[in-house]
């Protein structure tokens, strides 16, 4: 991206920002940042920020870190700063699938394109399977399907494409204000 995901701008707003608003949630909220970039602009409308300890080992580094903060939490819907058309809904679908099963520790969603591991909904117990694929060196978040306490599930049909969208590129973030509209 030449700069860090955090630090984008959408409507004139930080993008934390933007996600929160868009999202509305009413619940808590917490910001897993990356070393060394604990206060990125808007971190201060989470209820709770966090700082991850270990530099390097990408997004499941990130949700061990969210876990680990979430001890108290029945469930965990994890959503990305380079993410921003994830809406509400979403979050609400993927907290309801994964509430009402108690065998499942984690959920993500299947699209026409294939499996997202974001958002993802995941219980806090699921901790120790995240530690181990760590240590393993495992760490990609789309392997954790494979497990036998995660599922994928479809995407509700209606859901448009947009809400996939993701911003790893200048190029996408261009394209992606392109198509916002005030």
């Amino acid at each position: 991206m030449g700069m860090p995901k955090a630090e984008l701008i959408v409507r004139g707003k930080p993008i934390l920002q933007f996600l929160l608003e868009r999202s509305n949630w009413p619940g808590p909220t917490l910001l897993i940042t990356a070393p060394a970039r604990q206060q990125p602009r808007g971190y201060e409308l989470f209820s709770k920020v966090v700082a991850d300890v270990v530099s390097g080992q990408g997004p499941l580094r990130g949700i061990a870190t969210t876990l680990e903060a979430s001890t108290d939490a029945e469930l965990v819907i994890v959503t990305t700063c380079d993410m921003p058309m994830v809406t509400r809904e979403m979050i609400e679908h993927l907290a309801a699938a994964l509430a009402c099963d108690d065998a499942t520790m984690g959920l993500m969603c299947r699209n026409a394109d294939g499996t997202e591991p974001f958002p993802l909904a995941i219980k806090p117990a699921a901790l120790p399977a995240i530690e181990k694929r760590l240590t393993d060196g495992l760490r990609s978040l789309q392997s954790l399907a494979t497990l036998s306490q995660f599922r994928v599930i479809d995407a509700p049909a209606h859901w448009p494409p947009a809400v996939w969208t993701n911003l790893n590129s200048p190029d996408d973030y261009r394209q992606f204000l392109a198509g916002q509209r005030d």
